[in-house]
């Protein structure tokens, strides 16, 4: 998961805060042009990226910030064995790029990290940049505070669309997730499409008022996970942020809280579960 931002140490600073945890890793984005620092959850790295220099990489990132402002910027997979997932999404149409080899080195301890990466072509993917990487998993991020009111790992990450049915077809057919949850609710004005990739959810959502359309799709937010939604908001309250009171989430059983600041233009939620989470 990639945010794009402008300023990669006040992001940092934003999202040690946000998540009660530290950075795992700070290093330059391969080929140069922009530095990263990666959280390392439960179930998810979060790449937060800035550009840094010039070069392909800093065109791309600061078009991608001049077009859409900080935010979600990509989506990645992980495989592990990214040459037989490579000839699956070729098979299927999305024409991926060519496998790229690549490292980055640490910063702060100088450890070496090398990967495999390639993408699928956006217009395939409907205008939402996606990743496979194969790589060593990395450190875990240190909770910085006590470990009920850290961010434990992602529960969702929230995908908009015009189409679901194309969506469906990309996320579910050509990808291979596993679809979970397919539910219109007028209440809400939303078609939610819920696909499982390990233990986590990719939420499409489609606006019932807008009709069907073929613009593009886009990254939109994210639902973290957490042990103690009341400890989590009282740190966060207490750090100066623009957080909600707890409230019932859509659910049973569990507890969510919005984040209005501090996330870098990412839509955020933060979710306890409920006691016991089932498969859907």
């Amino acid at each position: 998961m990639v945010v794009a931002v402008r300023d990669l140490d006040a992001a940092t600073t934003a999202y040690r805060t946000l998540l009660g945890r530290a950075p795992s890793w700070r290093a330059e984005a391969h080929g140069g042009g922009a530095t990263v620092a990666t959280f390392a959850l439960g179930n998810v790295a979060l790449e937060l990226m800035a550009p840094s220099g010039r070069g392909a990489t800093a065109d791309r990132l600061v078009a991608v910030l001049d077009a859409q402002g900080e935010g979600l910027a990509s989506l990645a997979f992980a495989t592990t064995d990214i040459e037989r997932a490579h000839r699956r999404l070729a098979r299927l149409g999305l024409e991926p790029e060519p496998i790229i080899d690549g490292g980055s080195v640490d910063a702060t301890t100088g450890a070496r990290r090398p990967f495999r990466r390639a993408r699928a072509a956006a217009a395939r993917t409907h205008g939402v940049r996606i990743f496979l990487m194969q790589q060593r998993p990395l450190p875990p991020s240190s909770p910085i505070g006590p470990e009920d009111a850290s961010v434990a790992g992602l529960d969702h990450v929230v995908i908009r669309t015009p189409d679901p049915e194309r969506a469906t077809a990309l996320y579910g057919a050509r990808l291979g997730l596993d679809m979970r949850l397919d539910r219109s609710n007028p209440a809400w004005g939303t078609r939610l499409l819920f696909f499982r990739c390990g233990d986590l959810i990719v939420e499409v959502a489609h606006d019932l008022a807008a009709g069907v359309g073929d613009g593009p799709d886009r990254l939109w937010g994210l639902s973290w996970r957490v042990p103690d939604a009341e400890a989590t908001r009282k740190r966060l309250h207490a750090a100066g942020l623009d957080v909600s009171e707890v409230r019932p989430g859509r659910k049973p059983g569990t507890r969510v809280l919005t984040l209005r600041d501090g996330s870098c233009g990412v839509p955020t939620l933060l979710l306890q579960p409920s006691p016991a989470r089932d498969e859907a």
